[in-house]
């Protein structure tokens, strides 16, 4: 599949290329599958806790930094899917390509962003680590997350400027 299509508030296909989407889909899976291990835990930590009254220990650090995985995982897809927040009040009527200018703005800020967040958490998971960070119950590494999350994000960037510049083709035609 050379490129893959998605959908628009507004019905308009924007294609991104096929390895991108399916790259996108692997780090959902990824987010996903921490998701679903976290749930387990959590309920084996609840059923621990009423039944002896103990729970697994650093339940609490293992919430805090697989759902900080998986929200990272997921931004990718949402994106590539067009599943962020669209408020089309104001441009309900407005003509396709002023709708495809306005989501390739709101695509640029939010590259803007994406790229900010990513420049600012290489620094911070390089200070972690020469610092030793670690979980306060566990003695978990906490730049370890980061192996995740750095290129979860360094995937948003890339999804943005791809659907920034599905907008503007679109746009253009």
């Amino acid at each position: 599949m050379a490129d893959a299509d998605m959908m628009t508030e507004h019905g308009k296909a924007v294609p991104v290329p096929g390895w991108l989407y399916k790259l996108c889909g692997l780090f959902a899976g990824i987010g996903g599958v921490t998701l679903l291990a976290l749930m387990l835990m959590t309920v084996a930590s609840v059923t621990l806790r009423a039944v002896i009254g103990k729970p697994i220990p650093g339940d609490y650090e293992m919430v805090e930094l697989c759902s900080a995985i998986a929200i990272f995982c997921f931004l990718p897809w949402c994106q590539v899917n067009a599943g962020n927040v669209l408020v089309d009040f104001f441009t309900q009527k407005t003509s396709a390509r002023t709708n495809h200018l306005l989501e390739a703005v709101g695509d640029l800020l939010y590259l803007l962003i994406a790229a900010l967040l990513l420049w600012r958490m290489i620094h911070g998971a390089s200070e972690m680590r020469s610092y030793a960070e670690q979980t306060m119950v566990l003695r978990l590494p906490v730049w370890t997350s980061f192996i995740v999350i750095l290129p979860a994000t360094a995937l948003l960037v890339a999804t943005c400027t791809a659907t920034m510049m599905g907008h503007l083709r679109m746009a253009r035609t």
